[in-house]
C-alpha cells in the first residue's frame, strides 16, 4: 500500500515569494510470518523536494539572500565567452572526441553545418556530472542551476533531484534572458550572447557592408550619371 501527501514550505524575500512543495510518500510491505509468529507491517518513509524555477531577478535574490551557489552546466566553449562570476562550471555535456567510424561521420557532419553556422560544439552526455556535483557538494547545498536557454539547467536539475539533492533551483529562459549588467561577468562578451557564434555573428556585419554598397551605387548613379556611365563602360562585356 502507498500513500502520498505535500507540505508547502514558503520562504519570503522582500519582494518575491518562493515556495517549494514537498511529496512525502509512504509505503507499506504486507506483513507475514516468521518460524510460525506474526512479523509487523514495516513502512518506509520518503521525502522529495521539487525544482524551484525562478526568473533572473529572482535568482539575483536567490543568490544575495538565501545563499544559493551557481553552477553553470553549459558546454566549455559559452562558458568562456562569458560565465557569472564566482559560479562552478560543471557541464552537462561535454566535447565528443571518440574516434569511432559512427562518431567521426556524425562529428564531420555537425561541424559542417551546426557546428560552422553557429559555433555549436559536438557534444556528448557528461558521465560523470552527477558524480561531479556530489563531490563538492552535499544534498542540503541550495543549487541555481544555468545555461543558455533554460534546457540543459532542467535536464540537470531533473538528475540531481533524482540523486537526493533537495534544494535545486533553476533559471527559467536561460542567460539569454539576462539584461546586460544584471550579474557580474567575466568573459569577451555578455551573458545573453554567450551562445552565438559562428557565421551567425557576422551575418550581419555582412548584411550592413553589402547594404552600405549598395545605396553608395545607387546615389553615385543618380548624382553623377556621366560618371558611372563612363565607370561601367570600362567593364568588359560578353
Amino acid at each position: 500500500m502507498a500513500g502520498i501527501g505535500c507540505c508547502c514550505t514558503t520562504l519570503s524575500s522582500s519582494s518575491n515569494l518562493y515556495t517549494s512543495w514537498l511529496k512525502f510518500e509512504t509505503r507499506t510491505h504486507g506483513g507475514g510470518t516468521i518460524l510460525g509468529q506474526p512479523t509487523r507491517r514495516r513502512r518506509n518513509f520518503s521525502i522529495r523536494a521539487e525544482v524551484n524555477f525562478v526568473s533572473a531577478e529572482e535568482a539575483k535574490e536567490l543568490i544575495a539572500v538565501e545563499g544559493y551557489t551557481v553552477i553553470d552546466v553549459r558546454d566549455k566553449s559559452q562558458y568562456e565567452r562569458a560565465h557569472i562570476k564566482s559560479c562552478h562550471h560543471m557541464p552537462l555535456f561535454i566535447e565528443n572526441q571518440d574516434n569511432d567510424f559512427g562518431t567521426i561521420i556524425k562529428r564531420t557532419l555537425h561541424n559542417n553545418f551546426s557546428g560552422l553556422f553557429y559555433g555549436l560544439p559536438f557534444t556528448k552526455p557528461n558521465p560523470e556530472f552527477v558524480e561531479s556535483v556530489k563531490n563538492r557538494f552535499s544534498p542540503e547545498s541550495k543549487l541555481l542551476l544555468v545555461c543558455q536557454e533554460g534546457l540543459r539547467s532542467t535536464a540537470a536539475a531533473d538528475k540531481l533531484e533524482q540523486a537526493g539533492f533537495e534544494n535545486i533551483a533553476c533559471m527559467t529562459s536561460g542567460l539569454q534572458s539576462v539584461k546586460p549588467g544584471a550579474f557580474d561577468s567575466v568573459g569577451s562578451t555578455e551573458l545573453q550572447n554567450a551562445g552565438k557564434a559562428g557565421l551567425v555573428t557576422i551575418q550581419g556585419k555582412i548584411s550592413a557592408v553589402l547594404g552600405t554598397v549598395l545605396i553608395c551605387a545607387y546615389l553615385f548613379i543618380t548624382f553623377f550619371p556621366d560618371q558611372a556611365e563612363k565607370l561601367l563602360a570600362t567593364f568588359p562585356t560578353t
